[in-house]
């Protein structure tokens, strides 16, 4: 029963419980910036380089037993079961790692600057002269009337 305690308690501490939030939350995330590079980016960034599709952009290593090259299209390509390297889909994925690395950055910012926001700035000081604890407002320690004001 020892172990079962222990386990439990590792699974309620704080942590844990929010790493698993973040990875729920990470996994729905990366669906909607997928959908947002291949849908949204990657159409009129294609068009503008002259109406490639970055999700059909290989290069064939060897034909397909089925159909030999050219292939119109990846799904083609993987159809006919020939070996490629898929550019495409690696530049949409690079691509999707950059704006998830950019959008955790600005959520990691924005927290730390609210955790900074509620600490509230020190109301005491300690005096140079006698290290006892003195306002921060204090001109003259009242302990031993030396001049703290400089």
């Amino acid at each position: 029963m020892k172990f079962v305690d222990e386990f439990k308690a590792f699974l309620m501490r704080g942590n844990v419980v929010d790493m698993a939030v973040g990875i729920v939350i990470g996994g729905a995330f990366t669906g909607i910036v997928k959908s947002l590079v291949d849908d949204v980016i990657m159409p009129p960034v294609g068009l503008l380089l002259g109406g490639v599709d970055f999700s059909n952009l290989f290069w064939t290593l060897k034909e397909g037993a089925t159909a030999a090259a050219p292939y119109a299209s990846l799904a083609a390509a993987k159809e006919a079961g020939a070996v490629t390297v898929n550019v495409g889909l690696f530049i949409n994925t690079l691509i999707s790692f950059i704006i998830v690395g950019a959008a955790v950055f600005f959520l990691v910012k924005a927290v730390n600057a609210l955790q900074r926001s509620k600490e509230e700035p020190a109301e005491t000081r300690e005096c140079p002269y006698c290290c006892s604890e003195i306002s921060v407002n204090a001109k003259r320690c009242p302990n031993c009337t030396s001049d703290i004001s400089g």
